[in-house]
Parts: C-alpha cells; sequence; structure tokens
C-alpha cells in the first residue's frame, strides 16, 4: 500500500531584493574554505539527521542557515516576515505487504524487497499497485538525446511493459572504437545518466514502469544506499501533471552482464 498526504514544508529560502543590494554592497572578502568546510560539517553531522523534509532534521538545518543569513546581515523575504517560503510538497510511503516476483523461461523467481528490489509510486492519490504480467524490455541506459546522435528506445512501444535500464550514461564503459565512445562525455556522468533523468524519460515514453540495475561502480554507491533512501518516505513537489510512470523501482544486479548494453547503436 502507498500512503499519499499533501503538506506545505519550509524548504525554500527567500530574501529581500533591496537587502542583497545592501548586503553585496559591503567589503567582499576571499571566500574562506576553512568556513564552507565548518559548515558543511555541521549541516553534515548525525545531529541533523539527514536533513530530511517534515523532519527534526529539517527544522535544525533551516534554523541553521538562517542564522548565517541574519549574521551575513540580510533581511528575510518570506512569507509571514520570516526566511522560508512554504512549498507544497506530496508525501509517499510504501507501508504494508510487499510481493515482487518474476518470470523468466516459465519460472517464477520471488524477489526480496530491499534486498533484490526496491520499487514505490510518486503518482498523488495512488493508494495501492497492482503490476501482473507486465513484459520487461530493455532499453540499454534508458536515453533518449537527439542532440547527441543517441536513442536507446528506437520507437519500441513501451505501453504496458516495464522498462528495464542501466545506471549511467550510455558511454560509461564504451571502448574506443565503439560506436558510442565520447557522445556523453566518457566518465563524468551527465543528467542522462542520472536515476532522475531515466524515470522522466520512461513516463514520456509511455512505460507502465522503470526499474534501474544497480552496480555500484556507474552508481557511485553501495546498493544499501539504495535500500535505505527509499524505505523512508518520498516528497515530489505539487503538479498539474505529475511526470512520473506508475510505478519506479531499482533491482540489484547480481552477476549480471553489463556487456548487452553497448550494443545499442546510435540513432540514424
Amino acid at each position: 500500500m502507498i500512503r499519499t498526504a499533501a503538506l506545505a514544508a519550509a524548504s525554500a529560502f527567500a530574501l529581500l531584493a533591496p537587502a542583497l543590494a545592501s548586503a553585496s554592497a559591503q567589503p567582499a572578502g576571499p571566500i574562506d574554505p576553512a568556513r564552507l568546510s565548518a559548515d558543511i560539517k555541521v549541516l553534515a553531522s548525525d545531529a541533523f539527521e539527514g536533513r530530511g523534509p517534515a523532519t527534526p532534521g529539517e527544522v535544525k538545518s533551516v534554523e541553521f542557515i538562517s542564522r548565517q543569513f541574519a549574521q551575513a546581515g540580510l533581511q528575510p523575504g518570506g512569507d509571514r516576515g520570516g526566511w522560508t517560503q512554504d512549498v507544497p510538497l506530496n508525501r509517499f510511503e510504501v507501508v504494508g505487504d510487499k510481493q515482487f516476483s518474476l518470470t523468466a523461461g516459465g519460472t517464477a523467481r520471488t524477489l526480496a524487497p530491499g534486498e533484490d528490489i526496491v520499487a514505490w509510486s510518486k503518482r498523488p492519490g495512488v493508494s495501492e499497485v497492482t503490476i501482473s504480467q507486465a513484459p520487461l524490455v530493455f532499453v540499454g541506459y534508458g536515453v533518449h538525446a537527439p542532440e547527441r546522435g543517441w536513442d536507446d528506445f528506437k520507437g519500441v512501444d513501451l505501453r504496458g511493459k516495464v522498462a528495464v535500464v542501466l545506471i549511467n550514461d550510455p558511454d560509461f564503459e564504451a571502448q574506443p572504437g565503439e560506436p558510442v565512445a565520447g557522445k556523453f562525455g566518457g566518465p563524468a556522468m551527465t543528467y542522462y545518466g542520472r536515476w532522475t533523468y531515466k524515470y522522466e524519460e520512461a513516463a514520456r515514453q509511455g512505460a507502465l514502469g522503470m526499474l534501474i540495475v544497480h552496480e555500484t561502480a556507474p552508481a557511485a554507491y553501495a546498493w544499501g544506499v539504495v535500500k535505505n533512501s527509499n524505505i523512508i518516505p518520498q516528497f515530489d513537489i505539487v503538479r498539474a501533471d505529475p511526470p512520473h510512470a506508475a510505478d519506479r523501482g531499482w533491482t540489484s544486479r547480481r552477476r549480471r552482464s553489463r556487456r548487452a548494453a553497448r550494443t545499442s547503436a546510435p540513432s540514424r
């Protein structure tokens, strides 16, 4: 079951334009790396509990940043004369029993939630997501980038299907001479490589859902990060037409080969 709720979170800072002008008129000093490091250490400390929305850590973070603004001579320009502007958010939480299975070659295999797979939905008003007998379609890295001459989808109809993609850019493991080599700048990840883009593209392509195959090197974080990040409530801004497929998730690669992704040819 998926619980959804609407709330207003004070998560956007607002400053008065005249205040910014007066602050900029003050003598400007050099950027102090030690000061930046000290602030980051405070915000990243255990006392701030990850700074998640609608948690005590968010309250502490807002109070800390507000104090820094005040000490810098800025003036608040937010709601009710404060430092922040209320931003309406939808809150999503997966609760209760979660069941996942995969059938291949006539053999069904149960997937353990949190160990083999994590999945959720960010569609407002949805209390339960049931997907039965949906085909899985592997579409490389799930990237549609015509300006780079690359299209992993190539007109595949994903309606009623779950897309399966790899994390990072199509050229992450490309070898010299391969068609995709250098098209995305090499190992440095572009937005096309991020999970946020891939889920957005799944919705644009009409997919029922998307599963991203996790590997530590291309993701730059271990499976534990994926697992722990998705067992806590999720948030999304309130919008008239949310760009979300019915289901989104990750699956752990285990011992599967990535080589198949590099057979994707550039678009013509």
